[in-house]
């Protein structure tokens, strides 16, 4: 019974993915149908989506985007100033990281954003696109720097308190201590056992 339940399950399973499928739903070459679409010899897949924007627009964002990301910068300068000040080694070395970076990608920006104004000065659509798409993946490396700053943990945080030991000691451990020599006489030794085939 189980069986017989199972197999009209898997038979309508595939008689499903069949009729989903986009081979099922494809004329016949050759019948009497309608003619088919004529097939295009390019394979490749459009993965970039274009931007909207006209390229007077670009330019527009890419300043709002350089702005944005020297106010974050300097929101981040701020928490710098502020651990240098509580002179918190961990947080300090943490933020000057982070804000570090954040530095680098504006001068990337900015230089991105002379080069997009000059693309669009010569009329240069694609280069402009180019340039402009750097400039918005520039943007989101430095948000997501400033996040990242943001959780920067000092040293009051990353400890809870000080450290207390406490040690206790099995009673049922033996007292002597097994790595100290004997203190029966040294000049006791015993001797060799005797070889009876090294004599042969």
């Amino acid at each position: 019974m189980r069986v017989r339940a199972s197999l009209r399950l898997i038979v309508g399973a595939a008689i499903l993915a069949y009729a989903a499928s986009p081979a099922s739903a494809q004329p016949a070459g050759g019948t009497g149908g309608a003619a088919a679409a004529p097939a295009t010899t390019d394979a490749t897949v459009g993965f970039q989506r274009k931007t909207q924007l006209s390229p007077q627009e670009q330019v527009a964002e890419a300043e709002k985007h350089v702005a944005r990301m020297e106010q974050a910068a300097g929101a981040v300068r701020k928490q710098l100033e502020e651990a240098r000040r509580q002179r918190d080694v961990v947080k300090t070395l943490c933020l000057n990281d982070k804000l570090s970076q954040i530095d680098v990608a504006i001068r990337s920006a900015r230089d991105r954003r002379t080069q997009l104004s000059s693309a669009v000065t010569r009329n240069d659509a694609e280069g402009a696109n180019h340039e402009y798409t750097i400039l918005t993946v520039l943007r989101q490396r430095a948000e997501q720097l400033t996040a990242e700053a943001n959780q920067c943990i000092g040293e009051e945080s990353a400890f809870l308190g000080d450290t207390k030991v406490r040690m206790t000691v099995d009673p049922g451990i033996a007292q002597d201590d097994p790595t100290a020599y004997p203190t029966t006489d040294p000049t006791l030794v015993s001797a060799p056992p005797y070889c009876t085939s090294c004599s042969l």
